[in-house]
């Protein structure tokens, strides 16, 4: 009897009974060898090392690819020889066609396996390692490397790369080579902090490394959308690429410096410009200085690696300076980064040790984008360096520093691993730290992921193509930098009318609002317009009442792997063709669920001063919108819906339910746009789950019931929903 969870060889001939849909046609002299788990199936072609993956009812999900499913130092594999195999592994010895020989295996799990492929021989071998299939479309992932591509778009078919990893380029920092194909339930990735080969495009799905003597680790996943997420979140975690839980402050509003202030920051300053926002309105819960602080007259701490010296004239009382803002609420946040200045306060002490990154034995000078001389880098891949790092930030902390916005930019990028910073954020972030991230590689040891300056006088299509890309690609905290960007404060305007920077100002402010975190930066009273400034605050209050809710989502992310804070459509609805091809510049069809129950249609990208509305796409189901409470029934594409400034850009469906700020209180909002739904609700602490059930209720006469005491609770009709006042550590029934 075949046993279907373990491994067997078969010749052609012992195949006739298979299906000729199901595994292809092959030459008379070849072998198969079958690779059965209980959820899908793994076929090699020995000749050629041409693997497939199937369903289990033999369903192809990845096609073999069409010559040889491996090369080695650029030559195709021709000849594999099966050296074992069982339950949980099959090892295979390949040879290529100059003779090169590698060990590969296949470790198997329930929905994902890895492929391993290591050199072997007498003589030691370095150099490329090339795993391959046919492809997929549409595909989706490749984060800062999706979001610089032009035309705009997130769909990455035909995407190829020599030699991927972070660049100067264009800003390429947040790098990952995860791949998913929503459609088909398939994803992959090489995990490798080194410079890597990509290809996605309909004829050839590869992954692999430019340089090394072995590829261990890569992942291919089948299963629905969420499975694959799950899995991707298990072997990050597993692998060393960590994804840590987010604080919550990180996801309210927030106000940085530079965009603000420029250069000019001072302890006056900072102080009026912060002060302003809150009396304003504007409910900040953090801020960042990430200019200016250090000591202007001494050129050698000219960094922000200058721990625990201020700028005396600047900052004559750092420590009363920033009690100030802790008394209002806010977590102060500095600029960090891993360069430092020759003869640097601190540099000595690290040469002297060892700490930075060498070249021939000798620490080596890197170009970088600031500070504007060459800087010696932390080598993150020592430990002991690690943690000298990490102490040497505790100098901020008698001061009252919060935590650090990490901004490494410009560098040489030539033997220069893409988790270069991962261990310095991964012990801030074990250590409680707040910490925004830049530069990183798959893990997330960081509380919000920014992605690279996005300002007035770039292509506005950029900013939502790259955040989306960042949530197909593990990194959804997305943070989509300061409204307004830099520069405006310094009036570089570029000649823009202030009509059409009042539009840019206020379409941004409503686009970041619905992303996980934002902040503002250049005064909206500055062009001393009453449309701007009530816009920009609507926005910034919306935000800061969802607040709860969309931190809940991030926890729901960290437990789940699922991008639940910003879920681009095809990943909610992989199985409804309308929701792909539509998140590009031409289009501009930037939709996301936020939560389970929120739809975000903003009006952005690089139309944003004449578009009035959008082509809304809404998936099956009941749909209201926001403001007006009007239902509508999807699937259903809106043609131009009305979307003006001022208007939220929202709609309610999915579960139907919100957790809001109300008047300091927490309070459930349940639409009736479903009869039977439920929403795990993570507080503040993050620990404790408020469980809140709909149960087909009477939607004129709406009871709610708290599940600890048995009894109702008050429940009043507003603004279009069913809304009580939820208390932490109760879970509620809808009826």
């Amino acid at each position: 009897m075949m046993n279907f969870i373990g491994i067997f060889v078969l010749s052609l001939t012992s195949l006739l009974c298979i299906a000729p849909h199901a595994y292809g046609r092959h030459p008379a002299e070849d072998s198969l060898v079958l690779i059965r788990k209980e959820n899908y199936t793994i076929r090699v072609v020995k000749k050629g090392f041409r693997y497939a993956l199937l369903k289990p009812d033999g369903t192809v999900l990845l096609q073999a690819h069409d010559q040889s499913g491996l090369t080695l130092l650029h030559s195709q594999v021709l000849d594999t020889r099966l050296l074992s195999q069982d339950d949980r592994q099959a090892s295979f010895m390949v040879t290529n066609d100059i003779g090169v020989q590698a060990r590969v295996q296949f470790t198997l799990f329930d929905h994902y396996f890895k492929l391993s492929v290591h050199y072997t021989g007498d003589v030691p071998v370095t150099g490329s390692i090339v795993a391959r299939t046919q492809g997929l479309s549409p595909a989706y992932g490749l984060a800062d490397h999706a979001g610089f591509r032009t035309p705009y778009s997130t769909e990455i078919t035909g995407y190829k790369s020599r030699y991927f990893g972070a660049g100067s380029d264009h800003g390429e920092r947040l790098v990952s080579n995860f791949v998913i194909f929503p459609r088909q339930g398939v994803a992959c990735i090489n995990l490798e902090p080194h410079k890597k080969i990509i290809s996605v495009s309909p004829k050839e799905l590869a992954q692999g490394d430019v340089y090394a003597s072995e590829m261990p680790a890569l992942y291919y996943f089948t299963g629905s959308v969420k499975q694959i997420y799950a899995d991707y979140l298990k072997v990050r975690n597993e692998e060393g690429y960590k994804v840590y839980l987010p604080k919550y402050a990180w996801f309210g509003v927030g106000w940085e410096a530079f965009g603000a202030l420029g250069w000019n920051t001072n302890h006056e300053t900072v102080t009026s410009d912060v002060d302003r926002y809150l009396k304003a309105g504007f409910p900040l819960t953090w801020m960042v200085v990430g200019s200016g602080f250090w000591p202007n007259d001494q050129p050698s701490y000219f960094a922000t690696t200058s721990f625990g010296f201020w700028d005396k004239q600047r900052y004559p009382d750092p420590k009363s300076f920033i009690a100030h803002f802790h008394q209002e609420g806010l977590k102060f946040i500095l600029g960090l980064r891993i360069a430092f200045i020759p003869n640097g306060p601190f540099t000595a002490e690290g040469l002297a040790k060892g700490y930075f990154i060498k070249k021939e034995g000798q620490s080596r000078l890197f170009r970088v984008g600031f500070p504007k001389t060459e800087c010696y880098f932390l080598d993150a891949t020592n430990p002991e360096a690690v943690k000298w790092y990490v102490r040497l930030c505790d100098k901020w902390k008698q001061y009252g520093v919060d935590g650090y916005k990490e901004d490494l930019y410009g560098y040489e990028i030539d033997g220069f691993r893409d988790d270069k910073l991962d261990p310095v954020n991964e012990l801030l972030m074990d250590e409680g730290v707040y910490v925004m991230g830049r530069n990183g590689y798959v893990g997330s040891p960081a509380d919000i992921h920014r992605f690279n300056d996005f300002n007035y006088n770039q292509n506005q299509d950029r900013g939502p193509v790259n955040g989306l890309a960042f949530a197909y690609s593990g990194f959804p905290y997305v943070y989509p930098d300061i409204i307004g960007g830099t520069g405006l404060t310094n009036k570089q305007f570029g000649g823009m009318q202030q009509e059409k920077l009042g539009k840019y100002l206020m379409r941004e402010a409503q686009y970041a609002a619905l992303n996980p975190s934002l902040s503002f930066g250049y005064g909206p009273w500055n062009l001393d317009d009453k449309q701007v400034m009530e816009v920009c605050l609507a926005a910034a209050q919306l935000h800061d009442r969802l607040l709860p809710y969309i931190y809940s989502a991030a926890i729901a992310t960290y437990h789940t792997g699922f991008p639940y804070t910003m879920t681009p459509l095809p990943l909610a609805y992989p199985d409804d063709s309308a929701t792909y091809y539509r998140e590009n510049d031409r289009v501009r069809g930037y939709e996301w669920l936020i939560g389970t129950a929120l739809l975000a249609t903003p009006v952005y990208g690089n139309d944003y001063a004449t578009a009035t509305g959008r082509d809304v796409y809404l998936p099956a189901g009941k749909w209201m919108d926001y403001d007006s409470g009007k239902l509508f029934e999807g699937p259903k594409m809106l043609k131009d819906y009305p979307l003006p400034v001022g208007k939220t850009p929202l709609f309610v469906g999915g579960t139907g339910i919100v957790v809001e700020k109300e008047n300091g209180r927490l309070v459930a909002r349940i639409y009736p746009v479903t009869d039977s739904s439920s929403l795990d609700f993570y507080g503040s602490d993050s620990k404790q789950a408020n469980h809140i059930a709909v149960d087909h209720p009477d939607w004129k006469r709406v009871r709610v019931i708290d599940k600890q005491t048995g009894k109702r609770v008050k429940v009043a009709l507003k603004r279009y929903a069913w809304e009580f006042v939820l208390e932490n550590g109760h879970d509620y029934t809808v009826k």
